[in-house]
């Protein structure tokens, strides 16, 4: 006897009734979603990481997390000029442990970073300095090369945020309170990366391997098959990838390889100064570049206690001394190329993470000292705007029941939960009237699941979310009287583009089953919908092309089933 089993999740009140994926602009899609509804997690010693026990709540008296926190984006948001993405600064991977010690722990930063949408290159660049220069796609802040310390002439020794020439490495330096990941926080609890965001990498595909027994990733030994995704955005809106690129820059079938850095040690080699026998009596090139200032300013000997490859500027640019960038290496003195990626086949300015043959971190290691753009984005309070909202996060997630497994006499249910959140099953054979089966049922961090033994002729099963633990939010956005919001779940799309569009339709009337035949699907009254499929039961792709003299602003979205029902989805996608 065959046993039909349908299923179907209800969302409560506030959870937005579609989902869209537009990706015309790789700033608005690229952001790690995925891990939205996951609690931050730490490992606060080895014991803690050997035994696999994470906690998600943690304090020393200053950095403290007392309630948990979502990891990472819960927010984006998009306007004519600008992208606006507000994270809690905490990784989705499980952060540390650190050096025994090392005193500060992450916190939920509860920051909004907006980056331009259209960059501009000015011929005088901008130095940048401490603090945040840009965002990784899981929302954690990007540091740039420097430690905050600086050599002090005046008193002979490295002084935290004095102004001087002689800056002094992070990953040399602080690498010891890096934990697996490459990342540590200083006093106010800001989660960063200096060099490779190895586990991010990892978690995106990109040619590391993951150690389950130590906890740690690792460069992979393989052959290299693919271009590095995309990881990050610095403040001047250019991109920064992995360390893997295409070997012609303007060529996608060149095959991959990784990026070389421009940069070597001052030892005398390739033209360079040889700082061990004659002293740091000059700063380089580059620096003299971004600063204007002489090249004649001395630094402490090289010895024991300021080995060389303290200071940044212990490096060179090979630009400098008759190396054509291109040809001999990779990347210029801003970590960067102009260059072909799968984000953008026609071509964009792009940092690369920077790495030595064995998988090490080599310096500038994600971008140099310089911006290459008009670093015009940064932290900001509020928005004053006019935007689209793109994605929120926490209760506003969009949690899908899979299609159920039936194995014997049970049948299993999993569906894609906010941790924290409770759920409930009922059951029903005419979908009219409902029974409670489970209750207060907690998912294992974002996947939620439930077994019953029973099995019917025919039954029809739910899942509702309805409750959620006490949690950390990453902040309030603040929309000023000069801006305005309008909502596009996932994202919308300009005039004279095309696009698909994952429509998750609303639940009422109940969901025709999967592969029902669809009569049209429609956006902004007139266009029409091709490519349409629903293989999935409640969830309908269609592409869209839009007219370069559409309509702009939100549209509805009709969907109609042949001999079924109509779903209309009101002013749910933007055309801009």
């Amino acid at each position: 006897m065959n046993h039909m089993k349908t299923s179907r999740l209800l969302l409560l009140a506030g959870l937005v009734a579609a989902t869209f994926r537009a990706s015309a602009d790789p700033l608005i899609s690229s952001w790690q979603t995925n891990y939205a509804g996951q609690y931050a997690r730490i490992y606060t010693n080895t014991t803690v990481q050997s035994a696999g026990t994470p906690a998600t709540t943690w304090g020393n008296g200053s950095e403290t997390q007392a309630t948990p926190a979502y990891a990472g984006v819960q927010e984006i948001y998009s306007s004519t000029n600008w992208v606006y993405v507000r994270s809690t600064g905490l990784a989705s991977f499980t952060m540390g442990p650190w050096s025994t010690g090392f005193p500060n722990l992450p916190a939920n930063q509860k920051t909004m970073f907006r980056f331009p949408r259209t960059p501009t290159v000015p011929t005088s660049k901008t130095e940048n300095g401490g603090g945040t220069i840009g965002c990784f796609v899981d929302g954690v802040a990007m540091f740039n090369s420097w430690d905050a310390f600086t050599y002090d002439p005046n008193t002979s020794a490295d002084t935290q945020n004095y102004t001087g020439y002689w800056n002094r490495d992070a990953y040399v330096n602080e690498g010891s309170t890096f934990d697996p990941a490459y990342a540590h926080q200083q006093n106010t609890g800001t989660y960063h990366y200096h060099a490779s965001p190895i586990a991010l990498r990892y978690q995106l595909g990109d040619h590391v391997d993951y150690n389950a027994s130590t906890k740690t990733w690792s460069e992979s030994t393989n052959a290299v098959t693919k271009h590095s995704p995309l990881l990050g955005w610095v403040a001047d809106g250019y991109p920064i990838y992995g360390p893997y690129g295409y070997s012609n820059a303007t060529n996608a079938n060149s095959g991959i390889r990784r990026m070389i850095s421009g940069y070597v040690i001052r030892n005398g080699s390739y033209g360079t100064s040889n700082l061990t026998l004659y002293g740091r009596t000059t700063i380089p090139a580059w620096e003299v570049r971004l600063t204007g200032v002489s090249s004649n300013q001395a630094g402490p000997t090289v010895s024991t206690s300021y080995p060389l490859g303290r200071y940044m500027e212990d490096n060179d640019y090979l630009g400098d001394h008759g190396y054509v960038p291109g040809v001999d290496f990779d990347l210029d003195q801003y970590n960067g190329r102009y260059c072909v990626t799968p984000e953008y086949p026609n071509g964009t300015y792009a940092y690369f993470v920077a790495i030595s043959s064995n998988g090490t971190p080599v310096f500038p290691y994600n971008i140099g000292r310089g911006y290459y753009g008009s670093p015009t984005g940064g932290t900001v309070t509020s928005i004053t705007d006019t935007v689209t909202t793109n994605f929120l996060g926490y209760t506003n997630l969009i949690q899908k029941l899979n299609a159920p497994v039936v194995s014997g006499g049970t049948v299993t249910l999993t569906w894609s939960a906010l941790e924290g959140g409770s759920y409930e099953v009922t059951t029903s054979n005419d979908l009219n009237s409902w029974n409670v089966v489970a209750t207060n049922l907690s998912p294992n961090e974002i996947t939620g699941t439930y077994t019953t033994n029973s099995v019917l002729t025919k039954n029809f099963y739910r899942v509702a979310w309805t409750a959620v633990a006490a949690y950390d939010s990453a902040g309030t956005t603040s929309i000023g009287s000069a801006g305005t919001a309008t909502v596009a779940p996932g994202g919308s799309a300009n005039r004279g583009t095309t696009v698909t569009v994952t429509i998750t339709i609303p639940n009422s009337p109940p969901w025709p089953p999967a592969n029902a035949p669809i009569t049209s699907v429609v956006l902004a009254g007139s266009i029409a919908g091709t490519a349409i499929t629903d293989s999935t039961q409640g969830t309908v792709l269609g592409t869209f092309t839009i007219p370069s003299n559409a309509s702009t602003g939100a549209q509805n979205i009709v969907v109609t089933f042949s001999n079924g029902p109509t779903y209309t989805l009101s002013g749910e996608f933007t055309i801009n």
